[in-house]
């Protein structure tokens, strides 16, 4: 190869690289901690509470944040496609997913921010308002079962569905009496318009339900739960969650790979923040902080009546 080639290849090369740190460098410059825009995917059992979360993010500071809501393993696969990127996920990065992140050279920022509770629900119509682990692992293992005429899931590639599945020890959903949709909300329509069936999603879905979703939310039972090894049955209530006491719960993590100081970190601290925590504890999941509370303490109580 002559000298001119190689000179030539070398300067086209530095050109390259020249191009593109300007179009890294103008991309971070349009986004901030708390400035720009950002798209962030949701585990489709959070999008209740994050879309809470988005609403007040962007009322207080200038930004843009896109919600994409997707199943567990559809998210994990577009964090990799993709050079970085956000998610907001039932469970923690595996230490095999970690390592494609260190192939990539990103150490993601991981941020838990709450507890959630995986619920069971049934028609209103059913006076049975309590269900066993040990039955529903049972029914998905196969063994016949006479109270659960049928479980429904929001999808088979869903984070419900993977909880339940290492419940029960099984790699997939068997294929009689376990149905799958797409959504929570087609869960909850379903069981709310079919006696027999129990439906299991997410309980930001019942304690927070889209104004269109409150009729359907009416018409079902959310059942007490007995665990494997308890006497005692328990709701999904956010004291019951705090105590230790309701025995299907998981942690919320937001999983930051942008790999620089942009919005997902932003957002993060947001979520954890005060603000972000109380909006937790009021959409019935539970703070990894309880926000405090401010008293006022007078020294003299003022009698209008005088």
């Amino acid at each position: 190869m002559s000298k001119i080639k190689k000179l030539f290849i070398l300067v086209f090369v530095g050109f390259l690289f020249v191009m593109c740190n300007q179009k890294d460098k103008k991309d971070t410059d349009k986004e901030s901690i708390l400035k720009g825009s950002v798209t962030i995917l949701v585990d489709e059992t959070l999008t209740p509470i994050m879309e809470d979360q988005v609403a007040a993010f962007e009322s207080n500071y200038e930004v843009k944040v896109k919600i994409v809501a997707k199943s567990e393993s559809e998210i994990i696969n577009s964090l990799f496609i993709k050079k970085s990127g956000i998610a907001v996920l039932t469970r923690n990065l595996t230490v095999e997913e970690n390592k494609i992140f260190a192939q990539k050279k990103i150490t993601p920022k991981i941020t838990k921010f709450a507890t959630d509770a995986i619920a069971f629900i049934s028609n209103k119509r059913n006076k049975d308002t309590i269900i066993e682990v040990k039955a529903i692992i049972e029914f998905m293992q196969g063994k016949p079962s006479i109270k659960i005429k049928g479980l429904v899931f929001d999808n088979p590639n869903s984070s419900t569905v993977n909880y339940m599945n290492s419940l029960a020890g099984i790699k997939s959903i068997p294929e009689q009496g376990v149905f799958s949709f797409k959504t929570n909300e087609e869960v909850i329509k379903f069981v709310a318009q079919n006696e027999g069936m129990i439906g299991i999603v997410g309980v930001n879905w019942l304690t927070q339900p889209m104004p269109d979703m409150q009729r359907f939310v009416n018409d079902v039972n959310i059942l007490s739960v007995k665990s494997l090894t308890g006497t005692n049955y328990y709701d999904p209530s956010q004291n019951n969650i705090a105590e230790g006491k309701y025995p299907l719960v998981r942690d919320l993590y937001i999983i930051n790979g942008q790999g620089y100081s942009g919005l997902g970190m932003g957002f993060a601290s947001f979520v954890a923040s005060d603000i972000g925590q109380r909006i937790i504890l009021k959409s019935g999941l539970l703070p990894i902080r309880i926000p405090g509370r401010k008293i006022n303490i007078r020294n003299k109580i003022n009698n209008d009546n005088e």
